[in-house]
């Protein structure tokens, strides 16, 4: 599998290179439009702040080449929240896949802490993405850090719950992500990034 993952100023983008080789796969690392045209599949990570990496896109047209992808493309972490329409952090436009904007979590207690940091519980699960996560079982635990989130919308496919419940993850078209890191998930991250390399459009 010819899997890419963009080149661009986001903190994670190793871990997510490291996981893909534990599971057999050799990715390319580029933010070449052609190369990533080409890819069967793309992983967009991110893990930084929204403005500087949306210029940072936007000076490559990067923006254009992902929003234009037709094969799956996976957003991670702050990779999700550039795929909506507009971000707090930064007060943004982002690439605007998904028709929604990324809200600043505002605590309501003390023990409310920004970021959002930990392991957290997914539910409400649909979608190819989290194929054979079986009702029965127990909700499946992710790892987070974020300080903004994307609220629920039509392209929910999975809830977690941190002062509100917000969206976990999205699917619109070839488009999936991930608000958690799969990549730093253990056994149940790399489920899910199977299910991902295993969707074909």
């Amino acid at each position: 599998m010819n899997a890419a993952i963009v080149k661009y100023n986001a903190g994670n983008i190793y871990s997510v290179v490291n996981a893909m080789r534990r599971m057999g796969i050799e990715p390319m690392l580029t933010d070449v439009a052609e190369e990533l045209q080409k890819a069967d599949c793309v992983l967009f990570p991110g893990q930084g702040e929204a403005r500087g990496a949306m210029e940072y896109l936007k000076a490559r047209r990067l923006d254009e080449v992902i929003r234009d992808l037709r094969q799956p493309v996976l957003g991670i972490c702050v990779g999700q929240q550039l795929l909506c329409r507009h971000s707090e952090e930064g007060d943004v436009d982002c690439i605007g896949v998904f028709d929604v904007d990324v809200k600043r979590f505002q605590p309501q207690c003390h023990e409310d802490k920004v970021p959002a940091m930990g392991w957290n519980a997914l539910y409400d699960l649909k979608s190819s993405l989290y194929k054979d996560f079986s009702s029965e079982e127990a909700a499946p635990y992710v790892y987070f850090v974020h300080s903004y989130y994307v609220p629920l919308c039509e392209h929910t496919i999975a809830t977690a719950d941190y002062i509100l419940p917000y969206s976990a993850s999205l699917h619109k078209d070839n488009f999936y992500t991930c608000q958690f890191h799969p990549e730093k998930s253990g056994p149940i991250g790399e489920r899910i990034l199977r299910n991902f390399l295993d969707i074909t459009i």
